[in-house]
C-alpha cells in the first residue's frame, strides 16, 4: 500500500508537470532595464496579453542582452523597440501596430549656450547615451565622441560633472531622472530630435501571437482604452520613481 500510494503520487506529479509544460500560456519577454518608457510597457503589455487570455512575464535586462535573448529565442521577444530594431533582428517579428512612443531629447547643463535643432547639430559635442538603445544609436550613427553608459543616472552624472556636453534619452525618462536624483542643473533643450512609435517584437517561433496581439492593440486604441491604460501606467511609474528618491 505504501509503495502504491507513493507511486501514485509520483505519477500525479509527473502528469501535472507534463500538462503544465504543454498547456501553459506563459511567455517570458525581455525589457530594457532602468528606462521609464520600458517600465510603462511593463504595466501595459501584460494587460494587452491578459485581454486575449495569455499570461506573460517580463525580465528587465541591459539593452544588448535583451536584444541577444530576443533574437536567439531564449526570450519570447522584447516588449517595445523602435521600427529599425526589426530590420536589424531578422529572427524577430514586429507587431504592426505601435502601442507607445518615445522622444529623443537632448539634455544639457543649465546656462550653457547650446542650440540643438537637428541631429547634425550634435556633431562637435561630447555626447553620452545608454548603451544599446536603438533611437539614440541611430541618431548618433557615425559620430565618434560618445560615452556609452548603463543607465540614465550615470549619464546625467557625467553631464552634471561636465564630463560631456549633451545627454540623449527619452524626454519622460530624462525628466523623471532629473527629479528623482536632484539634477537641478540639467535641462532639456526643449525640442525633441525625433518622436518614434514603439512596437512589440516576438521571436519568430511565436509568430502566431502577432495577429492576436495586433488586433487587441487596435481594438484598445479604437475604443479609447489604450490611452487610459498608458496614462494609468505612467502615473504608477512616475509615483514609484519619485517615491524611491
Amino acid at each position: 500500500m505504501t509503495w502504491l500510494h507513493s507511486s501514485s503520487g509520483f505519477l500525479l506529479c509527473i502528469a501535472f508537470l507534463f500538462s503544465s509544460s504543454v498547456f501553459s500560456n506563459d511567455y517570458d519577454f525581455a525589457s530594457i532595464e532602468f528606462l521609464i518608457e520600458q517600465e510603462v510597457g511593463r504595466h501595459v503589455l501584460p494587460q494587452i496579453y491578459k485581454n486575449i487570455g495569455i499570461d506573460i512575464s517580463i525580465e528587465p535586462l541591459p539593452a544588448p542582452r535583451a536584444q541577444q535573448h530576443a533574437n536567439a529565442g531564449t526570450k519570447a521577444g522584447e516588449i517595445m523597440r523602435i521600427w529599425t530594431y526589426g530590420d536589424e533582428n531578422q529572427n524577430t517579428v514586429r507587431v504592426p501596430t505601435p502601442y507607445y512612443y518615445l522622444e529623443t531629447m537632448p539634455f544639457i547643463l543649465k546656462g550653457r549656450r547650446i542650440t540643438i535643432e537637428d541631429k547634425s547639430d550634435l556633431s562637435g559635442y561630447e555626447l553620452t547615451k545608454v548603451r544599446g538603445v536603438k533611437h539614440t544609436d541611430n541618431i548618433t550613427k557615425g559620430m565618434s565622441r560618445i560615452y556609452e553608459v548603463n543607465s540614465t543616472k550615470r549619464m546625467f552624472t557625467l553631464l552634471s560633472n561636465r564630463r560631456v556636453d549633451i545627454a540623449l534619452t527619452n524626454t519622460l525618462d530624462g525628466e523623471l531622472m532629473r527629479a528623482r536624483y536632484g539634477f537641478s542643473n540639467i535641462v532639456a533643450t526643449g525640442k525633441p530630435l525625433a518622436k518614434l512609435p514603439l512596437y512589440h517584437y516576438v521571436h519568430k517561433t511565436h509568430a502566431h501571437l502577432v495577429p492576436k496581439v495586433d488586433a487587441e492593440i487596435q481594438r484598445l486604441a479604437k475604443s479609447g482604452e489604450l490611452p487610459t491604460m498608458i496614462s494609468d501606467a505612467e502615473k504608477k511609474v512616475i509615483k514609484k520613481v519619485l517615491r524611491s528618491r
